[in-house]
C-alpha cells in the first residue's frame, strides 16, 4: 500500500471520539481535551490534523451525511419509501440524528465554505426532484427544496423524541413509520405520467 494510502490511526481515533462527544455535548459543549484523551492522543494532535473544533464537526457531519445518503437512497419517484428508509435509520441510530441536528443549531449560515458537504447534498437531491417534476411524475406545483425539507421532516418527527421507550416499541414504531410513508403519500402522490394516460395496463 502506498505510504498517502495508509490508514492513519491516531486520524481515526480522533474521529470517533469526536463523534461521541459531539451527538453527546454538541459544538459548543464539545471538548478538545476530552476528545484527545478519549483518542489517547493530545490536544495538540487534534488540533494538527483538523485546525479547529468546527472543522473537525464539518469533517464527522460529512461523513454522516454520506452514510445517511447510502443508507436511504434518495427515489424521487417514491418519496414515501424515502422517508420511510429515514425514519428506519435514525429510529435505529438517535445518535446520529443527534449529531446532525447540532451543526443545524450551531453552526451559522454566513461562514459555511462553498463546498460544504450538506450543501452540495441538498442541491443534488434538489435537482432530483426538479427532473421527476419535469418527468411527470410528482406535482410540479410545489416548490422541490420545499417538498425535501418537508420530507425530512416528516421522516425525523420522531427520531428528537425523547423518553419513547415503551413494552410494545416495536409495535409503536411499526406505526409511526406507518404514519409516515402515509402522511408524505397525501402530501406528495406521484403524478400520472403524461404519456401513460389512457393507456390500458395489461
Amino acid at each position: 500500500m502506498p505510504r498517502s494510502a495508509a490508514v492513519d490511526p491516531t486520524r481515526d481515533r480522533v474521529l470517533a471520539a469526536a463523534r461521541a462527544e459531539f451527538a453527546r455535548y454538541g459544538i459548543a459543549g464539545a471538548r478538545i481535551d476530552r476528545i484527545a484523551k478519549a483518542a489517547r492522543t493530545s490536544k495538540e494532535r487534534v488540533y494538527a490534523h483538523f485546525g479547529s473544533k468546527e472543522a473537525l464537526y464539518r469533517t464527522i457531519s460529512a461523513q454522516e451525511l454520506a452514510a445517511v445518503a447510502e443508507a436511504t437512497r434518495l427515489d424521487p419517484a417514491d418519496l414515501p419509501g424515502y422517508a420511510g428508509r429515514i425514519h428506519d435509520h435514525f429510529a435505529a441510530h438517535p445518535e446520529r440524528y443527534r449529531l446532525m441536528s447540532w451543526g443545524q443549531l450551531e453552526l451559522g449560515t454566513d461562514d459555511v465554505p462553498p463546498d460544504d458537504a450538506i450543501r452540495e447534498t441538498m442541491a443534488h437531491k434538489v435537482e432530483q426532484l426538479r427532473q421527476v417534476q419535469q418527468a411527470g411524475l410528482l406535482d410540479p406545483a410545489w416548490d422541490p427544496l420545499d417538498v425535501l425539507v418537508l420530507v425530512h421532516q416528516i421522516a425525523t418527527s420522531w427520531a428528537g423524541q425523547p423518553g419513547m421507550e415503551r413494552p410494545d416499541q416495536v409495535e409503536f414504531m411499526a406505526a409511526r413509520r406507518a404514519v409516515v410513508i402515509t402522511a408524505v403519500e397525501r402530501l406528495f402522490p406521484a403524478a400520472v405520467p403524461p404519456e401513460s394516460v389512457g393507456v390500458v395496463r395489461r
